[in-house]
């Protein structure tokens, strides 16, 4: 049984077979690659980052920052 890192791919994985090719490989003469050049990772990152896949965790991550540094400063005596 397949997987991601540690995770064995659960039986029946609807997409199974599409994750078992892998990452598709072109030639650099290839047509799609020449219409599709790869893009510097740090552009690709700016298209997603406006993208928020978990709805609210980053308001959860800084509310857990503010209590942080809030206990923080209360532990330290300001």
């Amino acid at each position: 049984m397949a997987g991601l890192g540690n995770t064995p791919m659960p039986d029946g994985f609807k997409y199974g077979d599409v994750f078992a090719k892998g990452r598709p490989r072109h030639q650099k003469t290839d047509p799609f690659r020449i219409r599709h050049p790869v893009m510097d990772p740090g552009k690709r990152a700016k298209i997603f980052a406006p993208f928020d896949a978990l709805r609210g965790f980053s308001a959860a991550i800084m509310a857990e920052t503010a209590r942080a540094m809030n206990e923080e400063e209360n532990a330290s005596g300001h």
